[in-house]
């Protein structure tokens, strides 16, 4: 009884701090399909932004409606960008390994462009640098499943994004 009252106030005195991580373990379970998810996200809400007809400026209603749907898109498409960089981050520091730069010398310029690109789909409502960041996502996909010894086959590159 003595130990747990103890514990508990040690506990309340030194509470410890919540943790987030994939994989440092490391569990061996790498896929870049969030990543992929995450910046054709990012380029289905460009394409919902620039499509999003103006409203009447006299039409109260209908000017909130506007602002609330761009909020929203562009809240979706920050936390997605944000997710392709972390889950980026995650290949980069956890899977990759000496080896794999060997056979992809550019690899890493491959990741510092395709960060900076999300990063730049977070500041802009750029369709160019959104699908440019797909396309980059793409290659490290590719990159990746090829030093499994798989090869890459994408059904979700197959999407069309104008539905």
């Amino acid at each position: 009884m003595l130990a747990r009252t103890a514990f508990g106030l040690l506990n309340r005195l030194f509470p410890a701090e919540e943790a987030h991580a994939h994989c440092d373990i490391p569990c061996g379970i790498y896929d870049p399909i969030s990543a992929k998810i995450a910046a054709q996200t990012v380029l289905k809400m460009v394409m919902r932004i620039q499509a999003l007809p103006k409203p009447d400026p006299n039409n109260t209603e209908a000017v909130l409606a506007y602002h609330n749907s761009l909020a929203r898109y562009i809240a979706v498409k920050e936390q997605h960008a944000d997710l392709c960089k972390r889950e980026l981050d995650i290949l980069w520091h956890d899977y990759f390994r000496p080896e794999h730069l060997q056979k992809y010398p550019d690899l890493h310029n491959i990741f510092w462009q395709t960060l900076k690109l999300a990063s730049r789909c977070k500041q802009t409502v750029d369709r160019k640098a959104a699908e440019d960041l797909v396309a980059a996502v793409d290659r490290i996909a590719e990159i990746f499943w090829e030093t499994k010894g798989v090869k890459y086959s994408d059904p979700v590159a197959q999407v069309r994004f104008g539905t």
